[in-house]
């Protein structure tokens, strides 16, 4: 196994930089340093570790322009999401050091006069955190940060695609105050390490966000030692614009749920569904601006609208899609490109292509999308909701009544109502059906590191002389 591991920019193929590539071993090891920093974490006072979950949000926000700089190169991302990763990822820090302090027990009222009844919150232990690509930084932060909030320690492995932001992340908590031990990284083969730490008597909590399969075997393994996963999963999020929607904001936010990230987020818009009376001209003016988008290196002179995507084998898979889409009887409302190649792609809008194209039940993960047309609302929410998976949705009308129907019927862990980036910090993000369990970010997500002791006490009882 090779000791270190390149770290290349998508957009030219260049060295960014290595990381260690550790093994089984290298994974214990960080277990073993997260179970001796334990009982002194776990018992220091919530004041004090809010103190420098503080500290990490204010050298995360100070250095957002340099760590993002870094992230953009290794990700492909605009450099401007780099840098709003960031400050996302700070938001987190700066909301589970608020939260840390809050989080407490309950008294239970009592139904027997000589009896008291209540519930203590206690850390749960090592926790685990398995983050991909994508968004390495502030998917390790909304883990992150409500474990050492809640009082756990942390071992965490991030995808070696896009590692290098990540371990100044590590850095900006050393500097912080963070004690030894306390957070761990570790790089390596994601299946051999996942399993040595599973497999470490310490893990109590697994954190995963990543696709469906690869979800279902972390679940498979945690559940050798009953360890609680909580599982972010894939994404096949619906765009539903009706007829009475405000177009201009449904064309505006077609692009962000869309194209945010090169396409590469799994609450990306995968599905635009568009009422038939609007449908020709919603697809004629979202085309039209997928027509306009540049795309080109993100850290270059021509700040375009798309970068790279992760690797050209992801392109691959993204253009396989649309070529299976144009398979199906789909055709390409958007232009080609002839200009293109590595890890660029043109961004793609289909139409005509049947719900069953691979453009319409699978996660795209890229820059392209399928359009359809709907007739009427139940005929809808039947074809949205046809689908494993169930992690964002997004509705544009501006009927009240309608918008509350959708938040009853559309099966999402995750609703922008008229609104294309619902993430915060202070939100719980997360899915249902096959696109996971549990919930991160909010007071939810400090609740999924912690157990739950109830206490029964008698009262009335003397000491025998």
């Amino acid at each position: 196994m090779a000791e270190s591991y390149e770290v290349r920019n998508p957009a030219d193929g260049s060295l960014v930089g290595t990381i260690p590539y550790g093994d089984a071993a290298t994974a214990r090891e960080a277990a073993d340093a997260a179970k001796a920093a334990f009982p002194a974490w776990s018992t220091t006072p919530a004041r004090a570790r809010a103190d420098i979950l503080l500290k990490i949000s204010a050298i995360l926000a100070e250095r957002a322009e340099t760590i993002g700089w870094l992230l953009s190169t290794e990700t492909g991302k605009r450099l401007a999401e780099g840098v709003a990763e960031l400050r996302f990822s700070s938001e987190y820090f700066r909301w589970f050091a608020e939260e840390a302090r809050r989080a407490g027990g309950e008294i239970i009222p009592n139904e027997a006069p000589n009896r008291r009844h209540h519930v203590i919150s206690r850390p749960a232990g090592v926790a685990l955190s398995l983050t991909p690509w994508n968004f390495p930084v502030s998917i390790q932060a909304r883990k992150l940060a409500p474990a050492l909030a809640a009082g756990c320690t942390v071992v965490a492995r991030t995808s070696e695609k896009a590692p290098l932001a990540v371990v100044e992340l590590f850095e900006v908590m050393k500097a912080a105050g963070l004690p030894q031990g306390v957070a761990n990284l570790v790089h390596g083969p994601a299946p051999e390490q996942t399993e040595a730490l599973l497999q470490h008597p310490a893990v109590r909590v697994v954190s995963f966000t990543g696709s469906t399969p690869v979800g279902r075997l972390v679940m498979k393994q945690a559940s050798q030692r009953i360890v609680r996963p909580l599982l972010e999963l894939g994404g096949d999020a619906p765009f539903i614009v009706f007829a009475d929607a405000d177009m201009d904001r449904a064309v505006e936010g077609a692009m962000a749920a869309k194209f945010r990230n090169n396409g590469q987020s799994c609450i990306a818009a995968n599905r635009f569904f568009v009422e038939g009376s609007v449908f020709d001209e919603f697809t004629e003016r979202l085309a039209t601006r997928i027509d306009a988008m540049k795309v080109g290196d993100p850290l270059g002179d021509q700040d375009p609208d798309l970068g790279p995507l992760i690797d050209a084998e992801r392109r691959d898979a993204v253009v396989d899609v649309v070529k299976d889409a144009l398979g199906r009887g789909g055709e390409l409302a958007t232009r080609t490109r002839d200009d293109l190649d590595g890890a660029f792609m043109a961004p793609a809008l289909v139409v005509g292509a049947p719900d069953d194209a691979r453009i319409g039940s699978e996660e795209v993960f890229g820059p392209a999308a399928g359009v359809f047309r709907f007739g009427d609302e139940d005929e809808l929410v039947e074809r949205a909701n046809n689908t494993e998976m169930g992690l964002a949705a997004y509705v544009y009308t501006s009927n009240l009544e309608r918008s509350i129907r959708m938040q009853d019927r559309i099966q999402s862990g995750i609703l922008g109502l008229n609104n294309a980036l619902p993430s915060v910090s202070f939100s719980p993000m997360g899915g249902v059906k096959q696109s996971g369990l549990g919930r991160e970010g909010a007071r939810q997500g400090l609740e999924e590191f912690t157990e739950l002791t109830y206490v029964s006490t008698e009262l009335g009882w003397t000491r025998p002389a």
